[in-house]
């Protein structure tokens, strides 16, 4: 990838997309991995083959899209099921994402990568890691506002992702998504001539 990478996460409920629609509204390009990961398992998208493969045709809708509800069961009874999920789904939606990154004609580029820190190889692959942080109750609140879940549903989720402690950590730069949306077009503001700064300091050291 030629361009200047940043990887864009968060847990649940944080605001991740909202940040990345801000990025987004500066001209970055914006790599989604979730959804590169429907477009994968859509009617038709190139990992149906081998899920079906892998798992039968019970995972499949009737219109050949992944049962996502299904294999969501699937996965969490069985964690083989996740690991063999996870080794077809992966390897695409890497390819396609390393792809799209460096095609992108933006001086840089939001690569939003839900489990990033859980992945741990995306660290290789970014130049700045960028985490949406707020507090975990107001992640909780927002995710049963948005979902109508319940909250011990939402921390269920939350305790299977990594660490709000683990994701700050991992972060270059931390995107506070605590308040109002305004306050958090402010700081992707100030994040955005932040890296447009650096992208320079990178073309010149490269020249």
């Amino acid at each position: 990838m030629s361009n200047f990478v940043v990887g864009l996460t968060g847990g649940i409920g944080s605001g991740k997309s909202a940040a990345a629609d801000c990025f987004a509204a500066h001209g970055a390009a914006v790599v989604d991995t979730d959804a590169i990961a429907h477009e994968l398992t859509a009617a038709g998208g190139a990992a149906m083959p081998a899920l079906r493969a892998a798992f039968g045709e019970a995972i499949a809708t009737p219109a050949g899209a992944l049962d996502r509800e299904q294999m969501r069961r699937l996965a969490f009874a069985d964690a083989g099921a996740r690991v063999r999920l996870e080794g077809i789904l992966h390897p695409l939606i890497r390819a396609l994402a390393d792809e799209r990154c460096h095609l992108a004609a933006s001086p840089y580029v939001i690569l939003a990568v839900p489990l990033l820190v859980e992945s741990g190889a995306y660290r290789e692959r970014c130049d700045r890691i960028a985490v949406v942080d707020c507090p975990e109750d107001v992640q909780i609140a927002r995710v049963m506002a948005r979902n109508g879940m319940a909250a011990a549903e939402v921390r269920a989720i939350m305790a299977a992702q990594a660490s709000r402690q683990q994701r700050l950590a991992a972060a270059d730069d931390v995107i506070d998504n605590g308040g109002r949306p305004d306050e958090l077009a402010v700081r992707v503001a100030g994040l955005h001539r932040l890296y447009l700064e650096l992208v320079g300091a990178k073309l010149k050291a490269n020249c």
